[in-house]
């Protein structure tokens, strides 16, 4: 069975009271969803950061290691060198193994120059990671309070929310889809979240801008759905009696 306009204006006013009511709940939650979101971002940051300073960390521990494992083998060398100068026939082979020792000694330089700057990077990203972890473990405990605080909110409106979630859904499908595609698109960009209001003291209810008298006459008369020229907003009914039309202008 096809709907009159004034049904159809009546569901959709009906649709509007439970979303609004549902927009007040949302309201009274303020913007912890949005701190808890922010918090939960952070968070997982900081623990990327930190993730990162351990892998280079890691790296620069590697790093250390294949040097000390050089500086052992250049030292190993130098023992066997000086054995076998010891042992030398001439100065010839003395001088060759002396510029060996010599090479070997500087490896042994080299390794301890780069152990040693791995060494003071290790213990600055070891800082970074104490800061870090104390900007997180900070906003841990921010975002715990944040939780308890928005799940003491929900909780208490959680059933009522439920209610008018199920009465919303069902009250819904009393609308023809595209009716309520366009109810929903103008919802979505009304920052006040109305797209079906009332005409009040002879102007739009949603955006305050005036109604003209033979426009209201036409909203009560409710024979086709008439949207505000300014804000697109549907106009269920006018409240009251309209103000008459002046003398002498049409439609």
């Amino acid at each position: 069975m096809e709907l009159t306009i004034a049904q159809k204006l009546d569901a959709l006013l009906k649709l509007q009271s439970l979303d609004s009511q549902l927009d007040e709940l949302i309201k009274i939650r303020g913007g912890l969803p949005e701190e808890v979101r922010d918090l939960e971002d952070d968070i997982a940051g900081f623990e990327t950061r930190i993730g990162k300073f351990q892998a280079e960390i890691k790296t620069l521990e590697d790093d250390i290691e294949r040097n000390r494992v050089a500086k052992k083998d250049a030292e190993k060398l130098i023992t066997k060198y000086k054995d076998q100068q010891m042992n030398v026939r001439n100065n010839r082979e003395f001088d060759a193994i002396s510029k060996e020792i010599e090479l070997q000694s500087l490896e042994i330089e080299l390794a301890d120059k780069r152990i040693n700057e791995a060494q003071f990077r290790v213990r600055g990203k070891e800082e970074e990671i104490k800061t870090t972890q104390a900007a997180l473990n900070e906003r841990k405990e921010d975002l715990k309070a944040k939780k308890q605080e928005l799940d003491q909110i929900t909780s208490e409106s959680q059933e009522e929310e439920k209610e008018i979630i199920k009465q919303r859904d069902q009250q819904a499908t009393t609308i023809e889809p595209r009716l309520l595609n366009s109810y929903n698109k103008i919802r979505s960009n009304a920052l006040n979240g109305l797209a079906v209001v009332m005409v009040k003291r002879g102007a739009c209810g949603g955006c305050f801008n005036v109604v003209p008298p033979q426009r209201q006459a036409d909203i009560k008369d409710k024979k086709k759905i008439i949207v505000c020229e300014h804000c697109g907003r549907i106009f269920a009914d006018v409240e009251g009696v309209p103000e008459p039309a002046p003398v002498g202008r049409g439609r």
